[in-house]
């Protein structure tokens, strides 16, 4: 018998987020119907699919901003039906579509509201921050709500980052930017897994979603209609054409 022993194959990696049969509803609008996925430690996992098939209420459901049904567990442990607050607490940032920035609070005080109170010595700090996305910095006493699009989804991202999460949410972070600023935009989500925080992304732009993943998701219809690799993806045209391409 050989001495040489083959190497096992590398498994997933560990689930810090998994939702298992996901129900959610807008009155008696049936929007999620039995969505299950999982975020494994250190993953970029994208949910893609068509406007109106439910990726940000998935989004919304986990934070609990929408009423959910179904489990939903973080690091182990339930948090379906928590506050927002709560689950904020416990690791989970969350980039809403819309930015939600405090347009008459500066740069410096909408950084400051995001930091986690009572904690100290996170992964990111202002130096941090501004290391990433130095027009931050430059504009630090400057309202909000005078920032261009692309430095309040800049300053939405950071402010969340500044309550040190082990896995961010983000919501369409591309939509309505310049090429330059997309451009910018993906090379900081690839940044930030890369110091350790776990990545659920919405994104429309398929480009960006199969060049920053390690595993996607595509909706249709308020479930989930394919999971795979990247590669697995780009090779089923099947499944972009039905649930993708418009």
């Amino acid at each position: 018998m050989s001495a040489a022993l083959a190497m096992p194959a590398a498994g997933p990696a560990p689930a810090l987020l998994e939702v298992e049969d996901l129900h959610a509803y807008y009155g008696k609008s049936h929007i999620l119907q039995g969505v299950s996925f999982r975020v494994g430690a250190g993953e970029i996992v994208s949910i893609l699919g068509r406007n109106g098939v439910g990726r940000s209420t998935t989004l919304k459901a986990i934070m609990g901003d929408v009423p959910p049904r179904g489990q939903i567990r973080f690091k182990g442990q339930p948090i379906a039906g928590l506050k927002p607050y709560t689950v904020a607490r416990r690791g989970l940032g969350y980039v809403p579509e819309e930015r939600a920035i405090f347009p008459k609070l500066t740069v410096r005080q909408n950084l400051a509201l995001g930091e986690k109170s009572g904690k100290r010595g996170g992964r990111w700090s202002y130096a941090d921050i501004f290391r990433l996305f130095p027009r931050l910095e430059e504009r630090i006493d400057t309202p909000g709500g005078v920032l261009s699009g692309g430095e309040q989804q800049m300053l939405t991202i950071c402010r969340t980052l500044m309550g040190d999460p082990d896995l961010i949410m983000i919501d369409e972070p591309t939509e309505g930017l310049s090429p330059q600023m997309v451009a910018r935009v993906a090379e900081m989500i690839g940044e930030i897994a890369a110091r350790g925080v776990s990545v659920l992304l919405v994104e429309q732009k398929l480009t960006i979603a199969l060049k920053l993943s390690q595993r996607l998701y595509v909706m249709g219809h308020g479930h989930v209609v394919f999971e795979g690799t990247p590669a697995a993806l780009s090779a089923n045209e099947a499944v972009r054409r039905e649930w993708l391409e418009v």
